[in-house]
């Protein structure tokens, strides 16, 4: 959370990771098309010749005020492929929350633990203690004849109290739900924040 006082914008981190193709990239084009576009920024995508997200995408949404700040939310995603750890853990400093996207179909299962994994590790190498931070599990192409059960894919993972969806991003599905909770998430630890300060 940042706070431009001469502007009064609150400034806030929401950071979209999973493993390669699990859906990230296609969550943020989605919200993008849905959001009416005096409200939101363009769409910046860096992207690899094999077209698939190298850096980051952003997206910045104004919402109502809280505490008479009015908050500017960010939307990033993170490379899947596990040789952009470094640009990963980039992404991810200063996060104010975090949906993760895993991929339901049954041969992802070993990428959804690894950058599972590696998302845990970069937010505790900054301190973060994980039982106190937002964070939302997308469990992602619920269409596919290959996908596993929800509740198989959270225990590989190890979930535990995170709030869960079900989408399909390629539709639509279950894409503004998500990042409605996890605003809500981040909105409620913001004010109490500004409450204690």
């Amino acid at each position: 959370m940042r706070i431009n006082w001469q502007l009064r914008h609150l400034n806030l981190k929401i950071v979209y990771y999973g493993p390669a193709l699990s859906g990230k990239t296609t969550n943020i084009e989605v919200i993008h098309r849905s959001v009416n576009p005096k409200q939101r920024s363009d769409l910046v995508s860096l992207k690899t010749h094999d077209d698939r997200t190298l850096y980051f995408d952003f997206l910045q949404l104004e919402l109502g005020k809280i505490a008479g700040l009015t908050p500017q939310i960010q939307l990033y995603t993170v490379p899947g492929q596990s040789y952009y750890e470094a640009s990963r853990k980039i992404v991810l400093r200063g996060a104010d929350g975090v949906v993760f996207v895993a991929d339901s179909d049954r041969g992802r299962m070993r990428a959804n633990l690894m950058a599972w994994r590696n998302m845990r590790q970069h937010l505790t190498s900054f301190g973060i203690n994980m039982d106190h931070f937002p964070v939302v599990v997308q469990f992602n192409k619920r269409d596919l004849s290959t996908a596993i059960p929800v509740a198989v894919i959270a225990h590989i993972l190890q979930v535990n109290g995170a709030p869960r969806f079900e989408a399909v991003a390629v539709q639509g599905k279950g894409v503004l739900p998500t990042l409605k909770a996890i605003t809500k998430q981040i909105m409620a630890q913001v004010q109490r924040e500004l409450v204690a300060a």
